[in-house]
Parts: structure tokens; C-alpha cells; sequence
């Protein structure tokens, strides 16, 4: 592991309650047509760097993929057998290329859910051939993930309205539903079995998810290869720790929840969201993120300068010789934020911005409580 990294694995272990079962719901495996990739032995050691026991696995958008996802999803189903039980696969299917026999098929085969991606397959949730999915998944009482992230467009209301007419399929949002969030969060709200996954794109998205959703519905993801499973509990412990939750209710986030719903056990009575949707942060630590995130985003377009620029304000935020509260916070942050600055200033260096995700965590969950 690299060393601006092994601090935030510490405080996973620190935060991570014992005897937790750590069970990620969201992770891919193969080729994507973006050129991400990620096959069995790294995922499983990624897995291992913070002690996740299983994960919930589908295909990624595989060039192959037609038809039907057949090869991608034959690919997984036998990555599974190989996992020696690590590994939950899930079948991912197209709305417009024979769905559901797919999902019969690979549900025969030992399938224990559904992968749907409006966004990659440029779907709506209007079509008969999406009520066939769902029709599938609650004869067999499966959970269908979905993308409900960025680039989703407005889907919140066609698929609120497919999911409520079939109650018995278990539906995951995953990246915390941010594509419609405020949405989800109302018009699901007397949904049997509607969850929303941790594998957001920023803290600030989940800790507004504790304050507007049960604590009963949300379950960890991470998101692989795109996102990490270090970076996905770093930010599901620390905005679980300023939501309060206790031990057991956090156990349940990290695994507990998710088995019971592969399981086919009845979700829990949903109680009061956590957070008060008011959030309080320390005015130099919400500075530091801010410039933080414009420096993420100019690193996603290859924009070096102009994220170097951006993390010279956030370091400049970490130099205050008066930081009152937020002292401890920028401490922590200034050493990795010079490492991140380093790589952008050496050509064809990596740039870690997994670092500058988990220095923007602690950003923005040290005032919360944490």
C-alpha cells in the first residue's frame, strides 16, 4: 500500500466495529469500452487491503457484450465459482437485447441479481421490456442494482413508477441515487425493500443520504475499479460516525442489510433518518474542499495546471497559523495534498487522486463529528 495511504486503512480498521462482515454490493469485473478493466486477483486484493469479505460482482461495459451480455456475464458467473464464495455474482443485462431470458438463464446458473445501467445502455424505465426485468427479479426475489449516478439524466420518476408496481423486487440505487437523490428519498420512502448504496462520488453526497434516508436502507459499495473499497468504507465510517450510528446499526450497513436481501430475509421497519439536514463544517475546512474538488475534477480532464493551481489554495488554507478547530484536520491533510501536488508536477508521474478523495473526506466529515 502506498504511505499516504496506510493512515486512512488505519482508521478503517479503527472505525470498522468488531465482528463486522464487511460485504461490498457494488463491484465489476472485466473490460469496460472506456478502457477501465479489473480482473479476479486485483479485486480480491483490494478486497483484502481493508478486510472485506465478499462482494456483490457484475460485468462492466464489456465490448463483447452482444448478445445479451452472454459472454460478460459467463465470465462472471465463473470468476464467482472460482472465489471460493468471495464473490456474489450478478447478471447485467440490456433493456433492447433480450433481458429477460438472459436473466432466466443466468439465474439458473446461480445468478443472485440483476445489474442495470440506464446510462452506459441509454435506457428509459418506460418500456415493457424494463417491467419484464422487474417482473423476472420479483418472481425470483432478487435485487436489481442500479446506476442512478452521474449522467443518468432525470430517470427518478419512471423508475420510482416501475418499482412500485413491483414491490418484491428488491432495488438498489447505487452512488447513493445522487442522479435524482431528493427523489428517491420521498417517492421511495414506502417502498418494501428500495436501498441506496455508499459508492458515491463525494462525502457531502452521503452525509446528505444519512440525513434523508433510514439507515435500514443504505449499504456499502465502493464501486471497483472506478472507485476502491479503501476509499468507499473511508467514507461510509466516517460519515456513519457523524450520523452516530451504533455498532450494530453500522454492522448492518457494512454487510448485514446486503446478506439479508440476497437472502431473501424481510428489511427491517425503516426508522428516522440519522442527520439533521442541516450540515456545519469549519469555514477553512469547507474552503479546503472546495478548491480540493475543483482540483479532482481538472485532474479527471487533464487539466494539471489548473489543478495545481487549486491545490496551492487548498495547501495555503493548511499553513493558518491560527486554524482554530480544524487544526488537527488540515494536519492530516497537508502531507497528502503534497504528495498529490508532487505527481502533477512530474510528467507521466500518477496522480493520486484517490489521496485527494480521501483528504476531501476528512474535509468535509471532520466538523460533522467525526
Amino acid at each position: 500500500m502506498r504511505p499516504e495511504l496506510v493512515q486512512f486503512a488505519d482508521e478503517v480498521r479503527a472505525l470498522t466495529p468488531p465482528a463486522a462482515e464487511i460485504l461490498d454490493a457494488h463491484a465489476h469485473l472485466g473490460a469496460d469500452e472506456d478502457g477501465h478493466k479489473l480482473d479476479l486477483t486485483r479485486l480480491l486484493q483490494q478486497l483484502d487491503q481493508v478486510d472485506v469479505r465478499q462482494a456483490c460482482v457484475f460485468p462492466l461495459h464489456d465490448p463483447e457484450r452482444a448478445p445479451a451480455y452472454r459472454v460478460p456475464n459467463d465470465r462472471v458467473l465463473t470468476w464467482a465459482d472460482a472465489s471460493r464464495g468471495r464473490l456474489i455474482p450478478f447478471c447485467r443485462l440490456d433493456p433492447a437485447d433480450g433481458p429477460v431470458a438472459e436473466a432466466e438463464r443466468c439465474l439458473a446458473r446461480g445468478a443472485r441479481g440483476i445489474k442495470l445501467h440506464p446510462r452506459a445502455q441509454a435506457f428509459g424505465f418506460d418500456g415493457a421490456d424494463i417491467d419484464g426485468i422487474f417482473a423476472v427479479a420479483e418472481d425470483a426475489g432478487v435485487p436489481i442494482l442500479i446506476h442512478a449516478g452521474r449522467g443518468s439524466g432525470r430517470l427518478a420518476d419512471g423508475l420510482c413508477n416501475v418499482a412500485m408496481r413491483h414491490p418484491g423486487a428488491p432495488l438498489i440505487l447505487a452512488h447513493g441515487g445522487i442522479a435524482d437523490q431528493g427523489i428517491f428519498a420521498t417517492r421511495l420512502a414506502d417502498h418494501p425493500a428500495a436501498f441506496f448504496d455508499t459508492s458515491v462520488f463525494g462525502p457531502l453526497d452521503l452525509l446528505e443520504l444519512f440525513a434523508r434516508v433510514p439507515i435500514e436502507r443504505i449499504v456499502y459499495g465502493s464501486d471497483p475499479p472506478y472507485g476502491q473499497p479503501l476509499l468507499g468504507l473511508s467514507v461510509t465510517l466516517r460519515c456513519a460516525a457523524a450520523a452516530r450510528l451504533t455498532d450494530t446499526e453500522l454492522r448492518a450497513v457494512l454487510g448485514g442489510t446486503m446478506r439479508g436481501v440476497l437472502a431473501h430475509d424481510a428489511p427491517a421497519t425503516p426508522t428516522t433518518p440519522r442527520r439533521p439536514r442541516t450540515l456545519t463544517i469549519d469555514g477553512s475546512l469547507i474552503r479546503l474542499y472546495t478548491y480540493c474538488a475543483t482540483a479532482f475534477a481538472d485532474i479527471v480532464r487533464n487539466r494539471a495546471s489548473s489543478a495545481r493551481e487549486s491545490l496551492e489554495l487548498a495547501l495555503s488554507v493548511c499553513r493558518d497559523p491560527d486554524p482554530g478547530p480544524a487544526g488537527n484536520a488540515l494536519d492530516r491533510i497537508r502531507p497528502v495534498l503534497e504528495v498529490v501536488v508532487a505527481a502533477l508536477e512530474n510528467p507521466g508521474a500518477r496522480v493520486p487522486v484517490d489521496a485527494l478523495y480521501l483528504a476531501m473526506t476528512v474535509a468535509a466529515t471532520e466538523s460533522a463529528g467525526v
